[in-house]
Parts: C-alpha cells; sequence; structure tokens
C-alpha cells in the first residue's frame, strides 16, 4: 500500500484512542493527593507530575514508533539480552498482576462503594473488599477469556461519561473551590518539583507507552501511512491530542485536591468532593463510572500480559495466563489501596529512570548514530542509582550508602540522583565507542 497522509478524522480517533489507554481510572486518585499534599506549592508539583504522567508517556509512544521495533524486548536487547528479557518482564509484571490490575479493584471499591458503607467497622470493610474482589474478578477473568466487541462498546460509552462527570466537578471546583490551600507537607516542603515528578511515577503511563507505542504505530499504519516521515507526523498529532487532554484533566484534579482538605487518599478525596458538591448522586454517578472503567482496564492489562507471556512460554496457553493473572491479581487487591501503593512505590522509584533514559536515548538515537556503548554505560550508571533510590523508599537502613550517594552525586537527596550519571555514561558510551571505532551498524546486528 502507497504511503499517504493519515486523515484529520483519523488523527482525532487515534489521539482519542491513546487518551483513552493512558486514562486509566487509577489515573484519577493521584493528582488530587498531589494537589492536597502540595497546598501551597501546588504549582512546581504539579508540573513536575505533568512531565512524568503526561510529557514522558508521549515521548515514550514516538521513541517507540520511531524505532521500527515491534515490541519491547526487541528494542532494550541493544542493552543486553538479559537486561532485555529482566526488564520486560518486570515492566509487564508491574503495569499487571503486581500493582496496576490489582489497583483496579481497590480504587472500584474505594470510589465506588466505600462512600456507602462509611459507618461500618473496619473489619466490615476488609471483609467487604475481599468480597468486592471476588466478583469483581470473576467478571474480569470471564471477559478476558473471550475479549470481544462488548468491552470495546462498554469503554465507548463509559469513557465519556466519566470524562463528562470529571469535567463537570473540575468546573463547579475552579468556580466555587471548597477550601484554601494548605501549607505543603512531606517532599513537597523543599523539592515541590522533584517530588511531583516522582509522583508521576505511580500512573505507570511511560512504562505503559513501550506497549501503547506499537498500538499506536499499527493504527496508524493500518489507515495506509507507511513513510517513517509520515508515522512520526501523524504520532505527533495524535499524541498531542492525547497529552492535550491528559494534561488539563491531571490540573483540573490536582486543583481539586489542593483545594480540598477532606482526608484520605486520592480516592477518598474525590468521593468527598463529589458528595460536597453533589451529594448522594454524585458519589453513585461518579462510582459507577468509574467502577466500569475500571472493568475494561483490568480486562485490557489482563489480556495483554497473557499475550506476551503465552508467546514467551508456549507451553501455557492464553486462557490458562488468563486465569493465573486474574486469581494472583484479586489476592494482591486485598492488601487495601493505600499497601498496594506503599509496596509499589520501591520498584517504581527502581525502573522508572530506567524507562526514561531508554525513551530518550531511543528519541535521540540518530545523534549518535546508534553507539551501542552509549546505551550500555547510560543505563548502566543509571540502573545503579536508581536500584539504590528503590532500597531507600523501601525504608531499607543503609544510612551509610544513603549519605555517600547524597554527599558525590547531584539531585540524589531530591530523588533525581540518576540524572547526572545517566548524562555521564553516555559521554563515556561515546568516546569509548569513538576510541574503539565502533561500528554504528552493529546496533542492528545486536537488535
Amino acid at each position: 500500500m502507497n504511503s499517504k497522509n493519515i486523515s484529520y478524522k483519523d488523527t482525532i480517533a487515534i489521539g482519542l484512542m491513546l487518551f483513552a489507554l493512558f486514562f486509566g481510572a487509577g489515573n484519577l486518585i493521584f493528582p488530587p493527593a498531589l494537589g492536597q499534599a502540595s497546598g501551597t506549592s501546588f504549582w512546581p508539583a504539579i508540573i513536575g507530575f505533568l512531565l512524568t504522567g503526561v510529557g514522558l508517556p508521549l515521548l515514550g509512544v514516538l521513541a517507540i514508533g520511531l524505532s521500527g521495533h515491534e515490541h519491547l524486548q526487541s528494542l532494550a536487547n541493544k542493552i543486553n539480552p538479559t537486561f532485555s528479557l529482566v526488564f520486560t518482564v518486570i515492566l509487564y509484571l508491574s503495569i499487571g498482576p503486581f500493582f496496576a490490575i490489582p489497583r483496579t479493584a481497590t480504587i472500584s471499591y474505594e470510589i465506588a462503594l466505600l462512600p456507602f458503607l462509611s459507618e461500618v467497622s473496619g473489619k466490615f470493610n476488609t471483609i467487604g473488599l475481599l468480597i468486592f474482589s471476588i466478583v469483581f474478578f470473576t467478571i474480569v477473568g470471564w471477559l478476558s477469556l473471550n475479549p470481544n466487541k462488548i468491552v470495546g462498546r462498554i469503554g465507548k460509552v463509559l469513557t465519556p461519561l466519566l470524562l463528562t462527570l470529571i469535567l463537570i466537578l473540575l468546573v463547579v471546583t475552579l468556580i466555587n473551590p471548597l477550601d484554601k490551600p494548605l501549607a505543603p507537607i512531606d517532599g513537597y516542603t523543599d523539592n515541590a518539583f522533584f517530588k511531583g515528578f516522582q509522583e508521576g511515577y505511580l500512573t505507570m503511563d511511560t512504562l505503559a507507552a513501550f506497549v501503547f507505542g506499537i498500538i499506536v504505530i499499527n493504527a496508524i499504519k493500518d489507515k495506509g501511512v507507511t513513510s517513517k516521515k509520515g508515522i512520526a507526523k501523524a504520532t505527533l498529532q495524535a499524541g498531542a491530542i492525547a497529552a492535550g487532554a491528559l494534561g488539563l484533566i491531571y490540573l483540573g484534579l490536582g486543583y481539586l485536591g489542593s483545594t480540598t482538605n477532606f482526608e484520605g487518599n486520592g480516592g477518598a478525596i474525590l468521593t468527598s468532593a463529589a458528595n460536597a458538591h453533589f451529594s448522594i448522586y454524585g458519589n453513585l454517578i461518579l462510582g459507577l463510572a468509574v467502577l466500569f472503567a475500571c472493568l475494561t482496564t483490568a480486562i485490557g492489562l489482563i489480556t495483554a500480559c497473557a499475550s506476551y507471556f503465552s508467546n514467551m512460554f508456549p507451553r501455557y496457553s492464553y486462557k490458562t495466563l488468563a486465569i493465573v493473572f486474574t486469581i494472583f491479581s484479586a489476592a494482591i487487591a486485598n492488601v487495601g489501596l493505600n499497601q498496594l501503593i506503599t509496596i509499589s512505590v520501591p520498584v517504581l522509584v527502581a525502573i522508572y529512570p530506567l524507562a526514561i533514559v531508554l525513551i530518550f536515548l531511543t528519541f535521540a538515537d540518530p545523534l549518535y548514530k546508534g553507539r551501542l556503548e552509549v546505551y550500555r554505560w547510560s543505563l548502566l550508571f543509571t540502573g545503579i542509582v536508581s536500584v539504590v533510590d528503590g532500597i531507600k523508599a523501601a525504608g531499607i537502613p543503609l544510612e551509610g550508602l544513603y549519605n555517600f550517594f547524597g554527599q558525590y552525586i547531584p539531585l540524589f537527596n531530591a530523588g533525581m540522583g540518576w540524572l547526572v550519571p545517566a548524562l555521564v555514561g553516555v559521554v563515556i558510551g561515546y568516546v569509548i565507542s569513538s576510541i574503539r571505532k565502533s561500528d554504528p551498524t552493529s546496533l542492528n546486528k545486536a537488535s
């Protein structure tokens, strides 16, 4: 098929599809929590959050598309086959049964059901989550075994419903804010920008960009666009639509949190604000929309993970792995939303910088002619610091190591210690490759 320019209508459709892929219901809870915690330091915090929650996912989609690789593992082979395998597996497990899939159930429970159980005891809430997660994942598992157009149709109806309600809530909040911002707490007191940057890790959208980028590129090719320039242009246009929508919603949700002084996590802040503005009807409509949005998100993630691992381990069928991931996700969901987020933070802190650096290296590949040493040294130095960051986030007492890194590595105490080592690795890799007179075409052989 000859290459052609994509139509304006198709560009909008693909942009909205990308937005729907990134905007899972889980993304609703983090901006309000950031807004409340950052308080009067809201603007630097939300700018940092938007960089990792919107900017980096967009760059990730562009990078994976322009790289010409058909999947993440092939792209990461530039560094090392073992690294490629381990990194890809960790990424899929993170956006799958370890964190993201269980989170769909806990968020659904806290937003759709818990507001109506506010008077019951904590023990009953635990039992309620158990019963809810069993029912929730029974439905998810059944639909994941036979994915069909029904899931897509539900998403097309419920995503606009959810967005409409959120936009109404945000407009009302802008016109009539409930409270005034408080003083910033935790890391927002001294490093609001960097703290907001790290909070964006929790969306996991930069990790998901490696998967979603392939979907977008294939959708563009299906429209008859085959040239590299045409694909890049269409990806940029569709990505701009998705990024613009995500940015506005995140900004609005963050402002809602900064002007809402209700206690609790992001889900509790959102439901409290909906109740304050629209009484119990706001909770009911918001809860139903979030519930079905989480269902479709969970089905999509189960499908993606089961497909990937069934290709990796052909002896296990797609349906077998879908069932396993569904049961495992149901069990993990019962640790509760707050605990699930706490557990996920050290892992995300360790692997997110690797994903960020890999995106930028892929995006800038033509500048250094795909030299393998640049990838390897940069990712090596990044990984050393990010793993230490992850250990620190896990609360493991290694004060001597943390003090050493804090003294000699810039921005380490702000949670961005990997940045300078990544740049140093680029320089060292480039110098070494120049001394060895590396053949840039060796990149293709390694891939």
